[in-house]
């Protein structure tokens, strides 16, 4: 495993990310998950990443049960304050609203981190982002009255969280001026970034502000979801044709080590297989070279027609119709890129009617809240079209 300098730890380069964890019957396979932690640290993985709503927050609990078989000095645990789905309500408690059917109430900030640590079964974390500081969540984050980077620093001073950092799915303006305004504050900051989003969601811009205020980049959705994993036709050709013994996540993987502010590369492997590749990869530094980097690039323009849907299922949590929106766009990309009919339908007729994308009542909750900014009711009313 190759480790890289961060402060006073040396961090792996590749993170596990827990958001995607095996599930069995709507739940975290337990089993499963065990078994990749154990493999992830007993091959040099000590950089674990968790949130409050991942899992419908049951990700937070597992994998700290799990973690805390292992002595406290050997990995380092990432977890997240979730403002980007809080609001202050009138009676000044904070509300969270990123679960499906309920809403989470909290006195202060300060309640709800106790609980998550508790939760976690730690006495500090290694690093607390703030999740997602994007166009909207940003005035949650930078109001006083709330005060929820003070409280984060105040633990930081009492050793509770060693370092602080905050994730971002916003504009490359917001990230440079919430770091301005908090100047000497974050020592990590996370960004979705990978070969396609390099220009499709301008995270070249986003790497060079964060750069810019010398800190380093931490990659999330680094193969997207997987969908860089699982290529279009077209853009698994030209990789396949240039190295055929090389995986498509492999190209993904080692297009971000290239960027020379890249800290760690976090993956949400849900699954051993994945997460064996992944390990093996890391083995040695292996970043791409020019003409690597120029074969990539073919690659992308192949993939422009796509959706940029990673599957992360934020949408389908506030959908009133209960659509599986991901799978939606993904059979939608499929007929997009000249996908077998037969095998698209065949996919759809496992799916209830009332399930379609006709059945989308464009309410917009899925649109607010979709990461990658996908006007999804207009792309399930196309789709409804063509079907």
């Amino acid at each position: 495993m190759q480790y890289l300098k961060f402060h006073e730890w040396e961090l792996s380069r590749l993170g596990l990310g827990t958001m995607r964890l095996p599930e069995k019957d709507g739940r975290i396979d337990y089993d499963r998950t065990a078994e990749m932690i154990d493999y992830a640290l007993k091959h040099g993985i000590n950089y674990f990443d968790t949130a409050y709503r991942y899992h419908n927050g049951e990700s937070e609990s597992v994998v700290g049960e799990i973690l805390n078989r292992y002595p406290r000095d050997t990995w380092h645990l990432v977890d997240k304050f979730p403002g980007h789905m809080l609001s202050k309500e009138a009676d000044g408690r904070l509300a969270f609203h990123g679960f499906p059917g309920r809403t989470d109430y909290f006195d202060s900030a300060a309640d709800l981190f106790e609980i998550q640590i508790k939760k976690c079964g730690v006495d500090y974390f290694d690093i607390y982002f703030l999740h997602n500081v994007n166009d909207t969540s940003v005035e949650f984050y930078a109001d006083d009255s709330i005060g929820v980077v003070e409280y984060l620093f105040e633990q930081k001073k009492l050793g509770r969280i060693k370092h602080l950092g905050f994730s971002s799915h916003g504009s490359p303006e917001t990230i440079d001026k919430f770091l301005t305004k908090y100047e000497g504050v974050f020592d990590e900051v996370q960004i979705q970034i990978n070969y396609l989003d390099w220009t499709l969601q301008d995270a070249e811009t986003k790497y060079e502000v964060i750069t810019r205020h010398g800190i380093p980049v931490v990659s999330m959705e680094s193969i997207r979801g997987g969908a860089l994993a699982r290529l279009p036709e077209g853009a698994a050709k030209i990789l396949k044709d240039a190295e055929p013994d090389r995986t498509q996540a492999s190209w993904a993987l080692r297009w971000l080590i290239a960027l020379p502010n890249i800290g760690v590369v976090l993956s949400g492997m849900s699954s051993l297989e994945q997460l064996k590749e992944n390990i093996e990869l890391f083995d040695e530094y292996n970043p791409l070279d020019e003409e690597e980097i120029r074969i990539v690039e073919s690659a992308v323009a192949a993939l422009q027609e796509r959706i940029p849907c990673t599957a992360c299922r934020y949408c389908t949590e506030g959908c009133p119709m209960g659509l599986n929106i991901p799978q939606l766009i993904e059979y939608y990309n499929q007929l997009k890129a000249g996908g077998s009919l037969w095998d698209i339908m065949g996919g759809m007729n496992q799916i209830e009617k009332d399930k379609w994308p006709a059945a989308c009542i464009e309410c917009g909750a899925c649109r607010s809240i979709c990461p990658q900014g996908i006007n999804v009711p207009q792309v399930l009313k196309d789709f409804a079209a063509q079907l």
